[in-house]
């Protein structure tokens, strides 16, 4: 798992923007930006992502592991890998 995560980084590095800005954080995680775009990878739990952000101001994420976030203005709907739906609003929160 930890191969496939560093190959999707190295792809997401290489194709989606050739000038974007990759630092190593406090944390350890690699995590490159452009503005619109930006992927990491956790080397502790193998996990990579990418992130990408609509016209309409909506960020999607993905992870390597099969989750898939969508946020704008601090809230937001996640849905795992096995298909758990969870939510965050100014004034709620919980999962299905």
């Amino acid at each position: 798992m930890r191969i496939a995560a560093a190959i999707i980084l190295t792809l997401m590095v290489i194709s989606s923007s050739a000038f974007a800005n990759c630092v190593t954080n406090a944390r350890g995680r690699v995590v490159c930006s452009n503005g619109e775009q930006a992927g990491g990878y956790n080397a502790k739990t193998g996990n990579a992502w990418k992130s990408q952000k609509n016209q309409a101001g909506v960020a999607t994420i993905q992870t390597s592991a099969g989750g898939e976030a969508k946020t704008k203005n601090g809230n937001g709907v996640y849905q795992s890998a096995n298909g758990k739906d969870c939510y965050k609003t100014a004034y709620n929160h919980g999962c299905n």
